[in-house]
């Protein structure tokens, strides 16, 4: 699978960012999670787990697909994470409605990045065995 094909292209709207994209407009930097992939999708997730209003499910080993909902009118975001080998995570982020986000996505893939690069002592990265299987785990925030 060729690189461009990990994460969908964002439209010509201004309402999407993604590190595959190769525009100024929607480019972001990928995020530097962790050296390896089980260690920055359980990192991913730990942090996901702690944001309200996020559900998100694991889709096989390299892929975390979450939404996020806006708390007045519940608009939802479209978040997907791509994570390689090396523990790269390349992330997409995109309103499924309107054409404008006001800046919305950029902003949440910086405090993901942000949140990302803080250490915590009690995520689940030390934690989870690195040869757990990942397919089809659904994840609500309640």
């Amino acid at each position: 699978m060729s690189d461009t094909n990990l994460l969908a292209p964002c439209p010509d709207a201004p309402h999407c960012v993604s590190s595959l994209a190769t525009d100024e407009k929607h480019h972001v930097d990928p995020l530097a999670v962790s050296d390896n992939r089980a260690d920055s999708m359980a990192r991913i997730q730990a942090v996901l787990d702690t944001l309200p209003r996020v559900e998100y499910e694991v889709v096989g080993q390299s892929r975390i697909q979450a939404r996020f909902k806006s708390l007045i009118f519940r608009f939802v975001d479209d978040v997907t994470f791509y994570v390689r080998e090396d523990g790269t995570a390349e992330v997409r982020s995109a309103s499924r409605i309107g054409y404008y986000d006001f800046g919305v996505n950029r902003r949440r893939v910086e405090s993901l990045r942000e949140q990302l690069a803080e250490p915590t002592s009690n995520d689940r990265t030390s934690q989870r065995d690195p040869q757990q299987n990942y397919t089809g785990q659904s994840h609500s925030m309640g």
